[in-house]
This record gives C-alpha cells, sequence and structure tokens, in this order.
C-alpha cells in the first residue's frame, strides 16, 4: 500500500508538473517528470504517454503568445502482485533509512540532469542566424557572447524582405532572396519570428471564423431566433481580428525601425578590421547602369530592351509622382495644383546607403534629401531638365532623366515615372499631346517583362478613368500589373457605398486585371506635408478605418510601405527570370556585329565615333602645327601679291590716273602725296589686316583639306571643315595691328629716293606689269561692249547685237577724236559729246549721251594705258637723269617713283604682317582651334552630325552591344553570387 500512495503522489507531481510547462509543444520528454514518477511511470508504465493536439508545423517552437492548454493526462490502471509481509523492523528500518539517501540522491541528480535538459531546449528554441552572418560584421559576432544582439538581427532578417517572405515556405514565395535549407527553417521561426507566425496563424483562424459565422449567419433562415447572438459573435471575432493585427502591424513596425538602424550603422563601418560581403544595392547599381546604356543604344539589330522595371502610369494628378516619392521618403519631384508636372520620364534609381541622397546619372553633386533647401534645388533641377528636354513647340518629351536615390532601408528597384494621361487637350498644349503621351507610355509598357503599377484615383469615379483600359490593353492577363487605389480617405468620404472600394480592390469592378491590389492614402493634399507626416496619417487612418474593420480590406492590402515590398519583390523575382535570356539575346547581336565588320572593313580598326573624333583631333592639331612651320619667304610672297591685288585699282583709277592728268612734274608729285596720304590715313592699314587674316585662313584652309596620300580619310572632311570655320568665325585680329601698321606704312610712302639701278628696274618690271595687266582688261572690257570682229564674226559665225552695233560705232567716232588729238583729257566737254551724237546720227544711229560718256571711259583708259606703256619704255634709262633730278632733260621719270614707292610699301607691309602671322595669330588661331575641338567633344549632337556614315554607325552599335553585353555578364554574376 505504501508503494501504491507513493506512486500516486508522484504522479499528481508530474501532473502538475506538466500543467507548468503547457508552453512547450509535442511529446513530453521521459526527463522531465519527477525522479520518482518517472521510476514509477518506467516501470509500471511503459505504454504511458502524454497526448497534445499536433501543431500545424513540422517543427517545435515555443512562444509567451500561444499558451495553448494540455490535455488531462490518464493513467492505466495498475495491477500490483501478493507482498508477504515480514516482522524484521530492524532490517525494514535500515532499509528504509537507505531508500531514503538514495531518494535524495536521486532527486538531486536527477533535478539537476532535469534543469540541464531545459536549458538545452531553451538554447535550441534561439534562431539559428549562421545563414545571415554576411549581414553583420565579423566583429559584431566576436562581442555576441558580451552584447545581446537578437532582436536587431532577427529584424535584420525580417527587414530584407517584406510579409511574404516572413510567412511563407521556400517554396511558396518567389520573391525570397536566398533558399534555406531544412534546418536552418527551424531555427528562423523561432523567437520573435515565431511569435509573428503564430500571430498570423491566429488572424488566419479568425478570419476563418469569422467568415464561417457570417455564412452561417447569412445562409441559415432557420436561425433568426439567434441572429442577435451570432451577429454579436460575428463582431467580438473581427474586433479580436483587427486587435490581433494592429499588435502584428506594431510588432513589424518595431523590427523594422530597429532593422533600418541597424542596416545604417553597417553601411557606416569604417576600415577599422570591419569586413563584410557587397550588400545588394551594388546589383541595383550594376542594374542601373545597364539601363542607362540600354537607353542610348539604337536596337537597329531587332535587340530590343526587355530588362524588367517597374513602369508608373495614371491619370494626371491620381497621385503617380506621390506615390513614387512615398516609396523614394523623400519629395523629391516638381508640383503643380491641377497642372501637367511631369513632362518627360523620370527613370528613380532606388538603393540602399548611408546617407539620403539623390544624384543625376550626369553630374556628381549630391542632394541632401533631409535638408529642405537640398530639396527645393532638387525639384528646382528636375524642372530645368523637363523643360530642357522639351523641344519648341511640343508639351511633353520621351527623353528620360536619369536619377539616383540612396538611403537606409529604401527596397532597391527601378521606377520609371511616365507624365500623366490625359482625356483633353487644353490650351497651352501641343495638339498632339495627347497622342505623344500614349505613345510614350505605350511604349514603356509593351516591354514583356516591365512590371505596371497602375495609379487610380479614389476620390472619381471609376468610370472616369483612362488608364486603365490602356494598361488592360498591354497586360490583358494581369501578370505583371500591380494596381494603386490612392486617396482612399477621400473615397471612404465620398463614396455612398463602401462596397464599391472592395469591388476595386478585389478586381471586380474594372476589367482589368492584376497581380495584387493595394490601397494607400498620400497625405491631405498639403505640397508642404514631410514624408513622415504623411506615413503617420496614412497608419492613422487604416487604423481607424471601417474598411479594415469589416474586413473589406486586409491588412495586407494598405499601406505604402507593404506597397513598396510587394513592388520590390516583385521586380526581383522579374529580373531574375528574364536578364539571362537578355544577355543571350545581346550575345546573339554581337556575333552578328563583328561579323558584318570584319565583311566590310576588313583592314580597319573598330573605332566608334569617340575614338574617330580623337584621331580627327590630333590630326587636326598637327596641322595647325605645320601651318607655323611656313617659310616667311612663302609668307611674304603671297601677302605681298594678295594686298597689290586688293589695291591695284585704287593705285590706277584713284592716284595714277588723276595725277598723270596734270601738266607738270610738281602738280604730279604733289597730286600723288595727297592721295597717298588720304588712303594710308583710311583705307590701306585696314586692306592690309583683311588681306594677312585671308592668307591666314587660306593658308589654314589648304592643309586642312589637302589629302594626305593613301592616309587620307575622307570620314574626317566634314569635321575638319566645320572646326576650320567655327575657328575662323572665332579668331579676331589684334586691334593695334592697324594703328602700327599706319605709321609703318606712311613712312615707307614717304620715301622717294631710289639708291641703285636695280631698285630702278624692279620698279619699271613692277609698273609694266600693272599697265599690262589693266590694259588687257580694258582690252576684255571693249571686246564685250562692241561684240566680236570680222574675224570671229567670219570664222565662228557670230553676231552683234543692236546695242553692240551701236556701243561700235562709237567706239570709232571715239578714236577719230583722239586720233585728232593725242593729248585730250580725260573728260569729254559736252559740246564734243554733242558732236560725237550728231555725227552717229547723221548715219542712222540713234545714241544716248550716258552711252558716248561709258565708251568713251574704256576708249581713253585704253589709249592712257598705251600712252604710259610707251612711257614705260622710254624710262628704263632715266635712272641716270633721275640721279640728277632730270635737270636739263625733257624725259620725266615720276610715276616710275610713284610705282617704287607703292612697291616698296608693299614690301614693307607684307614683312610686317609676316611677322605678325607668325608670332602672334597662328598661336591664337591654335588656341581657337583647340577650343572649338574641346566644345566639339562635348556635344554629342555635333559630332553625330559631323561623324556620319555605316561604317561609323556599326562601330558604335558594335561598342555598345559589348558594353551591354559586358555589364549584363557581371550582373548576372554578382547575382548568382548573391543567391
Amino acid at each position: 500500500m505504501w508503494r501504491l500512495r507513493r506512486a500516486a503522489v508522484a504522479c499528481e507531481v508530474c501532473q502538475s508538473l506538466v500543467k507548468r510547462s503547457s508552453g512547450i509543444k509535442g511529446s513530453l520528454p521521459l526527463q522531465k517528470l519527477h525522479l520518482v514518477s518517472r521510476s514509477v511511470y518506467h516501470s509500471h508504465h511503459p505504454t504511458l504517454k502524454l497526448q497534445r493536439p499536433q501543431f500545424r508545423t513540422s517543427f517545435h517552437q515555443f512562444s509567451s503568445l500561444a499558451n495553448l492548454p494540455l490535455r488531462k493526462l490518464k493513467l492505466s490502471p495498475i495491477k500490483y502482485g501478493y507482498q508477504p509481509h515480514r516482522n524484521f523492523w530492524p532490517a525494514r528500518l535500515a532499509a528504509r533509512l537507505l531508500k531514503l539517501r538514495y531518494l535524495i540522491l536521486g532527486s538531486a541528480v536527477g533535478g539537476g540532469y532535469t534543469a540541464k535538459k531545459t536549458f538545452d531546449q531553451w538554447k535550441d528554441m534561439i534562431p539559428d542566424l549562421s545563414d545571415y552572418k554576411w549581414i553583420v560584421p565579423d566583429i559584431v559576432w566576436e562581442i555576441d557572447e558580451y552584447i545581446d544582439l537578437g532582436h536587431k538581427l532577427v529584424s535584420e532578417v525580417i527587414g530584407a524582405s517584406d510579409l511574404l517572405l516572413l510567412l511563407g515556405s521556400p517554396g511558396e514565395t518567389a520573391f525570397r532572396a536566398t533558399d534555406h535549407g531544412s534546418e536552418s527553417d527551424k531555427h528562423y521561426r523561432k523567437g520573435l519570428l515565431g511569435e509573428l507566425i503564430l500571430l498570423q496563424q491566429q488572424i488566419q483562424e479568425h478570419e476563418e471564423e469569422a467568415r464561417r459565422a457570417a455564412g452561417q449567419y447569412s445562409t441559415s433562415y432557420a436561425q433568426q431566433k439567434r441572429k442577435v447572438t451570432d451577429k454579436e459573435k460575428i463582431d467580438q471575432l473581427q474586433e479580436e481580428l483587427l486587435h490581433t493585427q494592429l499588435k502584428y502591424q506594431r510588432i513589424l513596425e518595431r523590427l523594422e525601425k530597429e532593422n533600418k538602424e541597424l542596416r545604417k550603422l553597417v553601411l557606416q563601418k569604417d576600415d577599422k578590421g570591419i569586413h563584410h560581403r557587397k550588400l545588394k544595392k551594388s546589383l541595383i547599381d550594376m542594374y542601373s547602369e545597364v539601363l542607362d546604356v540600354l537607353s542610348d543604344y539604337d536596337a537597329s539589330y531587332n535587340t530590343q530592351d526587355h530588362l524588367p522595371r517597374v513602369v508608373v502610369v495614371g491619370d494626371q494628378s491620381a497621385g503617380k509622382t506621390s506615390v513614387l516619392e512615398m516609396i523614394a521618403q523623400a519629395r523629391i519631384f516638381p508640383r503643380g495644383s491641377g497642372e501637367m508636372m511631369t513632362r518627360s520620364p523620370v527613370k528613380v534609381t532606388l538603393s540602399e546607403g548611408p546617407h539620403h541622397v539623390a544624384l543625376f546619372k550626369d553630374s556628381s553633386r549630391e542632394f541632401d534629401l533631409t535638408k529642405e533647401e537640398d530639396l527645393a534645388a532638387l525639384r528646382h533641377e528636375i524642372e530645368l531638365r523637363m523643360r530642357k528636354n522639351v523641344k519648341e513647340g511640343c508639351t511633353v518629351s520621351p527623353e528620360t532623366i536619369s536619377l539616383n536615390v540612396k538611403g537606409p532601408g529604401l527596397q532597391r528597384m527601378v521606377l520609371v515615372d511616365l507624365p500623366g494621361v490625359i482625356n483633353t487637350v487644353t490650351s497651352g498644349m501641343a495638339p498632339d499631346t495627347k497622342e505623344t503621351i500614349f505613345s510614350i507610355s505605350k511604349a514603356y509598357m509593351q516591354n514583356p517583362n516591365a512590371i505596371i503599377l497602375c495609379i487610380q484615383d479614389g476620390s472619381v469615379d471609376a468610370e472616369r478613368s483612362i488608364v486603365t483600359d490602356l494598361v488592360s490593353q498591354m497586360d490583358p492577363h494581369g501578370r505583371r500589373t500591380i494596381f494603386v487605389l490612392t486617396k482612399v480617405d477621400l473615397a471612404e468620404k465620398n463614396v455612398a457605398s463602401p462596397s464599391r472600394i472592395q469591388q476595386i480592390i478585389e478586381g471586380k469592378l474594372f476589367p482589368m486585371k492584376a497581380l495584387g491590389y493595394f490601397a494607400v492614402v498620400t497625405g491631405k493634399g498639403n505640397s508642404s506635408e514631410s514624408i513622415e507626416a504623411i506615413r503617420e496619417y496614412e497608419e492613422e487612418f487604416f487604423q481607424n478605418s471601417k474598411l479594415l474593420k469589416t474586413s473589406m480590406l486586409k491588412a495586407h492590402q494598405v499601406t505604402t510601405r507593404n506597397l513598396s515590398l510587394a513592388v520590390s519583390d516583385c521586380f526581383w523575382k522579374m529580373v531574375r527570370e528574364s536578364v539571362e535570356q537578355q544577355a543571350d539575346s545581346f550575345k546573339a547581336t554581337r556575333f552578328n556585329l563583328e561579323t558584318e565588320w570584319k565583311n566590310n572593313y576588313p583592314r580597319l580598326r573598330e573605332l566608334d565615333r569617340n575614338e574617330l573624333f580623337e584621331k580627327a583631333k590630333n590630326e587636326i592639331l598637327d596641322e595647325v602645327i605645320s601651318l607655323s612651320q611656313v617659310t616667311p619667304k612663302h609668307w611674304e610672297e603671297i601677302l605681298q601679291q594678295s594686298l597689290w591685288e586688293r589695291v591695284s585699282t585704287h593705285v590706277i583709277e584713284n592716284i595714277y590716273l588723276p595725277a598723270a592728268q596734270t601738266m607738270n612734274s610738281g602738280t604730279f608729285n604733289t597730286t600723288v602725296d595727297i592721295k597717298l596720304k588720304q588712303w594710308t590715313d583710311k583705307q590701306l592699314p585696314n586692306k592690309a589686316v583683311e588681306v594677312a587674316w585671308e592668307t591666314l585662313q587660306e593658308e589654314f584652309s589648304r592643309f586642312m583639306t589637302e589629302p594626305k596620300g593613301k592616309e587620307h580619310d575622307d570620314i574626317f572632311d566634314k569635321l575638319k571643315e566645320a572646326v576650320k570655320e567655327e575657328s575662323i568665325k572665332r579668331h579676331k585680329w589684334n586691334d593695334f595691328a592697324e594703328d602700327s601698321l599706319r605709321v609703318i606704312q606712311h613712312n615707307a610712302l614717304e620715301d622717294r629716293s631710289i639708291s641703285d639701278k636695280q631698285q630702278w628696274d624692279a620698279a619699271i618690271y613692277f609698273m609694266e606689269e600693272a599697265l599690262q595687266a589693266r590694259l588687257k582688261d580694258t582690252e576684255n572690257a571693249i571686246e564685250n561692249m562692241i561684240g566680236p570682229d570680222w574675224k570671229k564674226r567670219w570664222l565662228y559665225w557670230k553676231n552683234r547685237t543692236q546695242e553692240q552695233f551701236v556701243h561700235n560705232e562709237t567706239k570709232n567716232e571715239l578714236e577719230k577724236m583722239l586720233k585728232c588729238n593725242e593729248e585730250h583729257p580725260a573728260y569729254l566737254a559736252s559740246d564734243e559729246i554733242t558732236t560725237v551724237r550728231k555725227n552717229l546720227e547723221s548715219r542712222g544711229v540713234e545714241v544716248d549721251p550716258s552711252l558716248i560718256k561709258d565708251t568713251w571711259h574704256q576708249v581713253y583708259r585704253r589709249h592712257f594705258l598705251k600712252t604710259a606703256l610707251n612711257h614705260c619704255n622710254l624710262c628704263r634709262r632715266g635712272f641716270y637723269y633721275y640721279q640728277r633730278h632730270f635737270v636739263d632733260s625733257e624725259l620725266e621719270c615720276n610715276d616710275v617713283v610713284l610705282f617704287w614707292r607703292i612697291q616698296r610699301m608693299l614690301a614693307i607691309t607684307a614683312n610686317t604682317l609676316r611677322q605678325q602671322l607668325t608670332n602672334t595669330e597662328v598661336r591664337r588661331l591654335e588656341k581657337n582651334v583647340k577650343e572649338v575641338l574641346e566644345d566639339f567633344a562635348e556635344d554629342s549632337e555635333k559630332k553625330v552630325k559631323l561623324l556620319t556614315g555605316k561604317r561609323v554607325q556599326l562601330a558604335e552599335d558594335l561598342k555598345k552591344v559589348r558594353e551591354i553585353q559586358e555589364k549584363l555578364d557581371a550582373f548576372i554574376e554578382a547575382l548568382h553570387q548573391e543567391k
């Protein structure tokens, strides 16, 4: 009987122990029982087991949030054998004393062992975070035994993904970035994660009970008497469900906040021995670079850009930009009241970073998004870039603005904000604005791997939406569309039937289909609201909203935080599924381009436009340097010749001819000095500078355009011509050159002394050449005036016109007059004109006085030039008389002295201009050429215009395809390493 009582007491002790340990799920280990109870249990009840309902999951876990009661233990009946009574009481007493000692010793040993087992079991319940060790620096694990980082490490795991990653199994969710084994999954669901899982399971159980109760309440008409009781039960279940959801949301927010802080600390690590692998932000940066290169690539070989990006589309003022700002956690876009603000696509790359900053692809300036002045500057810069992209006469532009936003806790993805879809073109817009916006939107949405983020304004009637029909056309099955209903707070106030919002979120109101549906609130409509204020208002609204309390909306379908997590995971899922296929297509394109180049240009290097420009730049600079190597003799010869061609007419017509009409040498010299002085003061220096500048241009053009033999590449001709024209346009001659040149020319013309016979002969030769050239021009003018002579008329069958006939008759009459008076002055008197006209009329030729004057001008010029040439021949032997100042001589050669003065002035001017050219102007021109080349190098449109052709385009495509393929291969390799 004593043993029976002892066993009963021991079982009661064990049973009480089991009740106190109700948080442990599964079968109770034998070692957990009391020592006495364990011995009885082992000896007499080998089949006795503790019964518990099986938990859903296949692993054991502990949670303080779900203390489910255990069932009462039922012991099988015990049968004891017959024990004979003995009267040896001393032996019994000794045996009892010895057994008591063993009991005490056994209890101590068993209690210690039980405590050790309990400790081991609790230790096993701590999550195994070895799979996430790469997130935390190695030095943190070294101090882990001194600092409790359990919650932060768990938050790090949770922050890496969204609710689907947290609750779904490895095979259920497609958004998980890495795969976990069964052992790591076991530890992953313990601790705080286990609490979250239990909360989610309780939410699902409450939802099932609520639906079950609601179904029974609505379908069972026979139980109308219990209507009030069932309704109260439904309301109670909904309140419990909402309370559990809010509790879960608060825990998740706390973990996300701790995760954000921990990531910021990890990203701000210094170089003091802390090492970690590259975070995923490097992936999104690499991917964004690939998209930037693809945006500049013209797919002329059927290789289209099918890489994923998130395309944000919606009606105008539907809240597209506000949703994007909530995801980026900064008010970065220009805003306006009802007017179109997004005038060109904006590609925003979100990535993780220690500081919240933004920067453009083509700029190194960082905008601190935590400072309001930087935010205002960023919005102003985006607005300026949009207006710059929009061409004159247009409202929107397809050119993309690329912006990178980095910050702690940002979800990694690439989004493209498109102009809002409009229904009517208003005043001030281009007539084709609506069609242009549709074409831009379709161009982005027709990408089969693009994720369409369809934004619908919840505050207006759904029937007024345009974007839903457009999205339905581009993605009829909804396999890559995420629907977002904005301004739900206004919708809840304005919509008469809240079930209409439920129909929208469930996808029953619109014909379009989508992967998921979300409801968000983007503020109260105040443009000065901060992101934190908008987020607090959104959370407060959904906590108090009837849409959640009445289960019209699910908790995972609301807030921009859940939207951001879902879009990010969907984006990376699409990237992993499509990026390798895109890489293979570009490999094939590269092979085709390389084959075409080898067939068409087998002996030429594959130089793209920038490389060709550098080559042409070097050639042009070499030619400018060659310009400085022109000999002084060559410069002076071409300068002197060009200057005389420019001033010869003025010298003959305005200086020599008027002076030659004088009666004596004194008057001749006086007239020449006056004319030369006036010419030097007003025209000659300017003419000389113009001649020097034109000579420099001609020499520069000659070096630029002359062929270089086999090495000449005609692909540079347009570029060289443009550089030459722009350089000459920018070059300006030194303003002080004319003043110094005027003094030099005046002094040269004042000198009348011819020192030797050689200079005298040179002056006569120069005078003869000038007069002969002028006589030849005069003969040609007279021939054109009177028509062909009798030889040409007979040999070439040519006839004179009536006007030429009149000119010929007038010429003949004037020549008769000159024969009568060879020293006739240069001008006809009035009576002489009348005499000539009457003589012509007597022969039946009607003539006008102005025609007589024109004919006389040419006839007298020829007569004068012939007389001057005869006089020049006489002066060849006049140097002796010149030395004696023509004393006691009838020969006067003042005209030879004049031409010697002109010739000497030309030589001195040419020498002066040559010095200025070689010392100053050639260097300035070289500087201008370098500046023009630098400007052209920065102007991509100019290079495309000047360097064109099939060869250039093929090299450009080949370079782009190679760059895209290399970046894709590097991205894929990094993506595989991250897995």
